[in-house]
């Protein structure tokens, strides 16, 4: 289910973040990104350091330790685009086989160019993850989709 819209973002040091990204595909991909996020979360855009994040999760760990963090997000970067999913890659594994040209970390796809991909696919993931970020506080870490064995 998708959130409901809210206004653009009243955060200016987003733009300025964007507007400083190269290379120029980069800075066009942010953009469609941002629309997307905002569409799928509901949520303003806040700058976190180079991270454009969407709401907020909270997590609490085995160990106790427990904090929140930006539940769903991007980083715009020369290399490529991070999108990170929080949940763990390994929880959408069935869709990121049809999203198209894509590499993957523990809790991040690298993107290099959106016209390479399936937005539709991308879209789906993004809501997932914030999704169950979002439910519920978060039992593991960041990219883990279970409990350490």
């Amino acid at each position: 289910m998708m959130a409901a819209m809210t206004e653009r973002d009243p955060d200016p040091d987003v733009e300025a973040l964007i507007e400083a990204t190269t290379p120029a595909v980069r800075q066009r991909d942010a953009r469609t990104l941002l629309e997307i996020y905002r569409r799928v979360t509901g949520q303003p855009a806040q700058r976190r350091g180079t991270i454009i994040g969407f709401g907020s999760y909270r997590y609490r760990y085995e160990s106790g330790h427990s904090g929140e963090a930006a539940a769903a997000g991007f980083a715009p970067r020369k290399a490529a685009t991070s999108i990170y999913l929080l949940d763990g890659i390994d929880r959408h594994a069935q869709a990121l086989a049809k999203l198209g040209s894509h590499r993957s970390g523990v809790g991040c796809l690298y993107l290099t160019n959106l016209d390479k991909i399936d937005l539709a696919v991308l879209e789906r993931v993004i809501a997932d993850c914030y999704a169950a970020l979002t439910s519920d506080t978060w039992p593991w870490r960041a990219g883990r989709s279970e409990a350490a064995d």
